[in-house]
C-alpha cells in the first residue's frame, strides 16, 4: 500500500480538491474512506484519509495505483505551492514503513495483549499512535474484510519482528490475498481495477455514500457535474450483488444475461462464499434490472446458470462501533 503524510495549513484543501470527502467534518484521530475522481466523474482510486489534526493527514491508497496517485498529488501540490499555499507531501518508502493487517473477530483480543492502550476505546475508522514491542506504530481500526480488525503502520526495519510477535498470539495465523478476497466479496467491498475504475462513477458503482453532503452542495470536486447529474437523473448501469444457488463460481468477465439470453453486463468479481456455501458475485447491469430479487443468467464456460440480484453485503459486517 502507498502510505503518505500530507502536512501544512492547506493540506486538507489539497485532499478535498482531489476527492469527494468532507475532511472538515472529521475530528482528529478519525478516518474516512473516499475516492480520487477524474474530470469525468470516474474513480481513479479508493483510499483512506486519517485526520491527525487540521494540518496533518495520513493517507493509505492502493499499491497498484502508487505511481498514478503520487503523480496526482504531486501535480496538485505544485499548483498550490505556486499560489503561495502551504502543503507538503511525504511518500513513505514501503521498505521503510510497512503495513500489517490483523483481521477477524478475535483480532482485538490478540492485539490488546501487546499494547498498553485500551482498544475498547478505539472505534471503527479511528486511529491512534501507540507503542507495540517498544516501537511507535499507528493503529487504525479498519480493514478490508467486513470483520473487526486493525491496520498497523510499522517501521519497515521492525515489520517482520512485529508481525512474528502478533502471530505468536493464540488464534493468529497468516492469511493470503485469497482469504482477503473471499471476505471482501462477502462484505460487498469493491476492488480497484476490477469492480471500480476510471470509467465508473460512484453512482454507477453504488458508492454514492462516498460523496459527502457538503461536497455535493459545493460541487467543487473533480467530475462533480457528471456525478451530480447522475444523482439527479440516474445512471444507465449499477453494480449489484449476484447469488447462484448451484453451479460453478462466476469469475470475473463472465457474461450476465437476461432470462431470455440477452447479454447485458459482466461479472467484475466472483467466487465461492465459504460462509454461505454457494457462489456469489458482483457485476454491472442496466439500472432497470438492478432491483433486488431480479432473476438473471450467468454464462460460465459455455453454460448458463440462474442467479438473483442480491442486496449487499452478502454476509453481515462486524465493524466495532462500540454499540
Amino acid at each position: 500500500m502507498l502510505q503518505t503524510r500530507i502536512n501544512g495549513r492547506h493540506a486538507g484543501e489539497l485532499l478535498e480538491s482531489l476527492t469527494t470527502a468532507d475532511l472538515q467534518a472529521l475530528t482528529p484521530g478519525s478516518a474516512s474512506l473516499t475516492i480520487f475522481t477524474n474530470d469525468h466523474g470516474g474513480i481513479l482510486d479508493d483510499l483512506i484519509i486519517t485526520k491527525d489534526d487540521s494540518e496533518r493527514f495520513f493517507v493509505v491508497s492502493n499499491a497498484g495505483r502508487r505511481n498514478e496517485d503520487m503523480e496526482l498529488m504531486q501535480r496538485r501540490q505544485s499548483e498550490m505551492t505556486s499560489q503561495g499555499k502551504d502543503v507538503s507531501l511525504e511518500f513513505l518508502d514501503p521498505l521503510e514503513q510497512g503495513l500489517i493487517a490483523l483481521q477477524g473477530p478475535r483480532a482485538a483480543k490478540a492485539l490488546q495483549s501487546l499494547v498498553s492502550i485500551d482498544l475498547t476505546a478505539l472505534k471503527f475508522m479511528k486511529c491512534v499512535e501507540a507503542q507495540l514491542d517498544q516501537r511507535k506504530v499507528r493503529i487504525s481500526r479498519c480493514g478490508y474484510t467486513g470483520e473487526d480488525g486493525f491496520e498497523i503502520s510499522v517501521p519497515g526495519a521492525h515489520a517482520r519482528t512485529i508481525a512474528e510477535l502478533i502471530m505468536s498470539r493464540p488464534d493468529v495465523k497468516l492469511a493470503g490475498l485469497g482469504a482477503r478476497d473471499s471476505l471482501r466479496l462477502e462484505a460487498g467491498l469493491c476492488l480497484y481495477g476490477h469492480d471500480i475504475n476510471e470509467n465508473t462513477t460512484p453512482v454507477e458503482a453504488s458508492l454514492l455514500w462516498l460523496v459527502a453532503k457538503r461536497r455535493r452542495a459545493e460541487a467543487n470536486f473533480p467530475g462533480a457535474e457528471r456525478i451530480l447529474e447522475q444523482i439527479r437523473t440516474g445512471s444507465t448501469k449499477k453494480r449489484v450483488g449476484l447469488s447462484l444457488d448451484k453451479g460453478p463460481p462466476a469469475r470475473e468477465g463472465a457474461a450476465i444475461l437476461t432470462t431470455v439470453g440477452e447479454r447485458m453486463g459482466k461479472v467484475t468479481s466472483g467466487g465461492p462464499s465459504p460462509t454461505l456455501g454457494k457462489p456469489i458475485a458482483m457485476g454491472y447491469v442496466p439500472t432497470e434490472l438492478a432491483k433486488t430479487g431480479t432473476g438473471v443468467l450467468i454464462e460460465i464456460r459455455g453454460k448458463t446458470y440462474k442467479a438473483v440480484v442480491t442486496k449487499m453485503p452478502f454476509v453481515k459486517v462486524n465493524y466495532f462501533t462500540g454499540n
